[in-house]
């Protein structure tokens, strides 16, 4: 199963300098994806222009939307001219994660309507492959077709859209269905929708290493979902912060099906990336 990590553009004080020294790291470190989450109303870079810096600063290392809430957005052809310019410019290294959202402050910014978030972004889905595809005049043109679209979600509604419009499917952290079980509904919506192509399965998950790391999975969790309620608490208590922690949630990922585990961190600190591929490795 391949490991990557999240940039930290939700961490509180993080600059520019930072998040591209994380993305030199990871790519030098042997992580299979750099990962962006996404929010409007919040304090967090854009996830689609990070992605950009960091394809400049990078030369293998897949680069990943963990997820993109697309749908506030509204119309595709700017975002799909936007991501297709991250692939061209990384060399054909981006996964487009895209999900539905669960913000309602994010769409109301945005001008987009909340409660219809689920069907516009089926329809953009659909309207992001036709932009993509040869002759449709929105350039740069990328390659195969585009990108690959990995959609995320944990309701019925979620891993119908990924069996029947997606290439993977995202199962988010912290959740309180074990990963085993989501992923089996995943493939079972897969077969359902009559796919015989294999669907890419990819997960999230938090770490926080050092002496201080549970108290900082706390203090990051509580901050940057403190509209959520319960599940921050969730969260930071399901976040790993030892080596050993780490090495049995791969082995729990990795035997249920998991193709790519992709660790987002509670600190800005660079040598974070160091210690995640050390222990990845072990």
């Amino acid at each position: 199963m391949d490991v990557g990590v999240g940039l930290p553009t939700t961490v509180r004080g993080v600059d520019g300098p930072t998040l591209l020294e994380w993305a030199r790291r990871a790519d030098a470190r042997g992580l299979s994806s750099l990962g962006v989450l996404d929010r409007l109303v919040a304090g967090n870079h854009e996830p689609v222009v990070t992605l950009a810096a960091a394809a400049a600063v990078t030369r293998r290392i897949r680069l990943a939307t963990t997820v993109l809430i697309a749908a506030y957005r509204g119309g595709a052809a700017v975002l799909a001219k936007q991501l297709a310019t991250v692939d061209e410019l990384s060399g054909g290294r981006l996964a487009v994660g895209v999900a539905a959202g669960g913000r309602a402050d994010d769409f109301e910014a945005a001008g987009q309507p909340y409660r219809r978030r689920g069907r516009r972004l089926d329809a953009l889905i659909t309207e992001l492959r036709e932009a993509w595809a040869p002759g449709s005049g929105i350039g740069p043109e990328p390659g195969a077709g585009g990108p690959p679209i990995w959609v995320g979600g944990h309701t019925d509604a979620a891993l119908r859209r990924a069996a029947r419009l997606g290439q993977g499917w995202i199962a988010g952290g912290s959740s309180s269905v074990p990963y085993a079980e989501l992923a089996a509904r995943a493939r079972a919506a897969w077969s359902a929708e009559g796919r015989t192509d294999r669907p890419r399965m990819v997960a999230l998950a938090y770490f926080s290493f050092g002496a201080d790391g549970a108290e900082r999975a706390v203090a990051h969790m509580r901050r940057y979902y403190e509209q959520a309620g319960p599940y921050a608490d969730r969260a930071a208590a399901q976040t790993v912060t030892t080596e050993s922690e780490l090495q049995r949630t791969i082995k729990e990922y990795d035997s249920a099906g998991c193709d790519e585990l992709v660790f987002f961190p509670c600190s800005g600190d660079p040598d974070q990336v160091d210690l995640l591929a050390r222990a990845a490795r072990t």
